[in-house]
């Protein structure tokens, strides 16, 4: 029976990896999401799994790169400078196709920046999250219990496609705490077959070799042409997005994670006084889900989408793409870990809603920023 438990994001993240059967977990710890490795520090062992606090992350994603190998189901989780530092690995891990699940609980940023929440790691997420031609699967929970929930589709999507797939949450979910139900322990027969696994041979079939490594240019390109007919695959089937009040709204939000959270309670505020608003959510982020702003878009109602986001604007860029010059796109943010307000979200609309289909409204982070200062008495 499963259990219903009051959880910190961050812990919710470690608990759920342990009932999908994590097998190893290889990090190096920093905030804000330093309590995922200290819950496993704890749990692991109890469970049989292996825990090492690596002596960098550079040190930690290669040992997910071995255990990958060796067929475990593996877990390393950082903050955003962290993630940089294991981006080369990640590259190597897509160059030899082993499965790979990371968490990545961002702060604000460039540089060290702060310890605040931030989603200022998109573009890092879904176009460079290292070199080569490749791409990791990315999901952005925005509640708990949905990062709960998306740790055992991640070890699954990572299994079924030998892909490396993004958990991308922030700070603020990541020190939330709320209810969640946790999933019964997954069964041996929830995990996939692994042929490659560096596994020994018994001399029973051939060696295996886990390497990214092909100095044949037209080897490594037929590599790379099979490996993104499986990004196809993962396209065309894997993505996800969640709608609210889409169906007669003339103004769509666009946003992810917890900017989500406070999207809707700016909608309902927003509802109550007659505006006509909804919000597309994206779960994937890769694959992006442009099947759910397009079938909103041939609706034929929405007359303009905003994209909101922790960031100086980024997932924006995606919006516009889907778009591409339907309807007018605009753009509201906060940057270096400060978190929008429904108010801020609210007002953002209502310029829009305001200055109509021809005009550009004020919106964008100086706008965020004035919004702010104006609400507590400052001067822009």
């Amino acid at each position: 029976m499963s259990e219903k438990v009051l959880m910190k994001g961050n812990e919710a993240l470690a608990e759920a990896a342990l009932r999908a059967g994590c097998d190893c977990f290889f990090g190096y710890p920093i905030t804000p999401q330093t309590e995922v490795a200290a819950y496993m520090a704890r749990r692991m062992p109890k469970v049989g799994g292996v825990y090492l606090q690596a002596e960098s992350e550079i040190a930690a994603i290669n040992m997910i790169y071995g255990a990958s190998a060796a067929g475990a189901r593996v877990l390393t989780s950082s903050s955003s400078p962290g993630i940089s530092l294991k981006s080369e690995g990640i590259s190597y891990l897509a160059g030899a196709d082993l499965p790979a699940v990371i968490i990545n609980v961002q702060r604000g940023g460039p540089g060290l920046g702060g310890i605040q929440p931030s989603q200022a790691d998109y573009w890092q997420a879904t176009r460079a999250m290292g070199h080569g031609d490749f791409h990791v699967t990315v999901l952005a929970p925005s509640t708990v219990q949905e990062m709960c929930d998306l740790v055992a589709l991640a070890f699954d999507l990572a299994d079924r496609y030998r892909t490396q797939v993004m958990i991308l949450a922030d700070g603020l979910l990541g020190q939330m705490m709320e209810p969640v139900v946790l999933p019964e322990p997954a069964g041996a027969d929830a995990r996939a077959d692994k042929p490659w696994a560096l596994t020994g041979t018994g001399g029973v079939r051939p060696g295996n070799v886990a390497n990214s490594l092909c100095l044949v240019a037209d080897n490594l390109e037929a590599r790379n042409v099979e490996r993104f007919r499986r990004y196809e695959v993962i396209r065309d089937s894997e993505q996800r997005a969640e709608t609210y009040l889409v169906d007669d709204a003339e103004t769509v939000i666009v946003a992810f994670g917890a900017c989500a959270r406070v999207a809707k309670s700016a909608i309902d505020t927003l509802r109550r006084d007659g505006v006509a608003v909804g919000l597309i959510r994206p779960i994937t982020l890769w694959p992006w889900p442009a099947d759910a702003i397009n079938a909103v878009l041939d609706g034929g109602v929405v007359r303009r989408m905003l994209s909101v986001e922790m960031s100086m604007g980024q997932m924006i860029d995606d919006v516009k793409l889907t778009v591409n010059g339907r309807i007018p796109v605009d753009f509201f943010g906060r940057s270096g870990g400060v978190v929008p307000t429904p108010a801020e979200v609210e007002g953002a609309v209502r310029r829009l809603v305001d200055a109509g289909d021809g005009a550009p409204a004020a919106a964008g982070v100086t706008a965020g920023v004035a919004a702010h200062n104006a609400n507590n008495g400052k001067e822009a």
